[in-house]
């Protein structure tokens, strides 16, 4: 018997979906419930299983559009199974998860983003006797450690002569066999999800009455506690200690004080929430993706960094979920980590603000008629005009910065002997 394969329904609004990449060969088998293919919506990349144990026989091909309900496949589930073939797993057995590295999100901290960068080994260095080059070429290239990858050989038999070195050296970072001030031109098919990234941007761009504020935060407090308690707080928490959870926090206090930051137009009413649902800017290989951290403001520092590391490994690896990726009510992004030091972020509709943070410098301050070296971040909130008024734009703003350069008032919200006396 042969059974169908189809596009299954993947959320209300979504009505197509792209075949972005097969995992199973046409005319091999599947087991049962193994992954065959990778599909991509306008919001998320899900896989498609095998329903039936078969011989895969494949009808949509790598980037065809499909609506919901195509098939994409049959199965022959009478073929007998071919010798060698993987065997199905039990379903009551359980795999063993491996290890999650954390991944490194957009909103992660700004002073370790060029650090691993640094940690390049210098043990690689190139062998002239593993090399197939005339005496001279390999004299040179022991000398000047000359990477034998970056070398194009033009001698008899693929040797390597002495020209081809002195061009490597002349030209670095040229790859072998290009052609300098070349005018090639590449034509590739625009993804669903960066489709609607575009479509987003624009509509924001168009039916909003954005504006941005900026201030700048003294990031000192922050890092002496992150310096002093970051250890302990891995040891006891299993999550690094990083700059999202304070900001994160500091957003959840302020967007309270302020609920018109956290709420959005719909149609002729306003739409007020009583909680905080963060959207995060995530960078995933597809593209830019903003994954939802629910309830952020009953968390703790330690659940906000675990719950952004899950959906920051999770966009890596192209497993988020769209009920991952909708229904926030406010958005943070970093650009700092990319080393932007400042920016207009654009809303992520039909929510009506974000937050943008940016590098991390080391700029001189004058602090009590004193020039002082502190490590200063800009901030930047756009909002939308039409529900959010400057004076609570720029309130909610400087909130944020009193929050983060006193983060002992994150406790309470604010400033504990004044809590203590009820002021």
């Amino acid at each position: 018997m042969s059974i169908e394969i189809k596009v299954p329904t993947v959320g209300e609004s979504i009505s197509e979906v792209t075949l972005v990449k097969w995992h199973k060969k046409d005319g091999e088998w599947a087991n049962r419930d193994e992954v065959i293919a990778e599909l991509e919506s306008e919001k998320a990349t899900f896989e498609l299983n095998a329903e039936q144990a078969g011989i895969i026989k494949i009808i949509a091909k790598e980037g065809d559009t499909l609506n919901i309900g195509d098939v994409v496949c049959s199965i022959d589930t009478d073929a007998a199974k071919p010798e060698g073939a993987a065997e199905e797993k039990p379903a009551a057995v359980e795999a063993k998860a491996e290890p999650v590295k954390e991944a490194e999100p957009q909103t992660t901290d700004n002073k370790q983003q060029t650090t691993d960068n640094k940690q390049q080994t210098t043990d690689d260095k190139p062998q002239a006797t593993d090399v197939k080059a005339t005496p001279v070429a390999a004299a040179i290239i022991a000398d000047k450690k000359v990477d034998v990858k970056s070398v194009t050989a033009s001698g008899s038999n693929g040797k390597i002569v002495k020209q081809d070195v002195m061009d490597a050296l002349n030209n670095p970072g040229r790859k072998p066999g290009t052609v300098l001030f070349e005018r090639n031109e590449r034509e590739q098919k625009m993804s669903n999800l960066r489709k609607t990234i575009s479509r987003r941007l624009v509509e924001a761009k168009n039916t909003t009455a954005m504006l941005t504020t900026f201030n700048e935060v003294d990031m000192s407090a922050i890092m002496d506690v992150r310096k002093k308690y970051k250890d302990k707080f891995k040891e006891l928490h299993g999550v690094n200690l990083g700059f999202m959870s304070f900001f994160t926090k500091a957003c959840t206090y302020a967007l309270m004080e302020w609920p018109s930051v956290n709420a959005y137009i719909d149609g002729e009413n306003i739409i007020y929430h009583d909680y905080c649902d963060i959207s995060i800017a995530v960078s995933a290989p597809k593209g830019l993706v903003v994954p939802v951290i629910r309830n952020a403001e009953s968390l703790s520092m330690a659940g906000i960094e675990a719950k952004v590391v899950e959906l920051a490994t999770k966009a890596k690896d192209n497993k988020l979920t769209i009920e991952e990726m909708t229904g926030g009510t406010f958005t943070i992004t970093n650009g700092g980590i990319f080393g932007s030091m400042m920016s207009t972020p654009i809303i992520n509709i039909p929510q009506s603000a974000i937050l943008g943070m940016h590098n991390i410098l080391e700029r001189p301050m004058a602090v009590n008629g004193q020039v002082v070296i502190k490590p200063m971040m800009y901030v930047a909130l756009s909002y939308d005009h039409r529900i959010i008024d400057g004076r609570e734009s720029v309130g909610f703003l400087v909130r944020v910065k009193e929050l983060l350069e006193n983060p002992e008032l994150m406790l309470f919200g604010k400033d504990p002997v004044k809590s203590l006396l009820e002021l």
